[in-house]
């Protein structure tokens, strides 16, 4: 199938499958007449990848999931890829909660003792106010 039949299939674009051929995410096809010719398994790594990548996934952690599946390493090694990426969500999940709290602290300083002053004086702009 060349490469419009392949994004449809895969509900990517042209550009993506080119992209992740540039990047070594998907391997080069063999062409034909100057066309690039894809198979089925050209759209089962397409399906892996954008899951991967919807799982919010890195590039990186992405390659090495695709790499496993293609060498038919054991289950472990994606669930060792999932635990590492949970823990970078966790984090990112409990530094967010921080900022929204230090945001959250700054909008009611801003509506306790500012509201209405010029913006270049609002709480919310000062260095150091609130922990931002």
């Amino acid at each position: 199938m060349r490469i419009g039949v392949l994004a449809k299939a895969a509900g990517v674009s042209v550009a993506t499958i080119r992209y992740y051929e540039s990047i070594g995410l998907l391997a080069s096809p063999a062409r034909q007449g100057g066309q690039r010719i894809y198979g089925v398994e050209d759209v089962k790594a397409l399906n892996l990848i954008r899951h991967c990548r919807d799982l919010d996934f890195s590039i990186d952690a992405t390659r090495d999931i695709v790499a496993s599946v293609q060498r038919r390493l054991p289950c472990s090694d994606t669930k060792s890829f999932a635990e590492r990426h949970l823990g970078s969500i966790r984090k990112k999940i409990a530094e967010l909660r921080a900022l929204e709290t230090t945001i959250a602290s700054l909008v009611t300083g801003c509506e306790t003792t500012c509201c209405g002053s010029a913006a270049p004086d609002c709480v919310i702009l000062q260095p150091g106010c609130g922990g931002a």
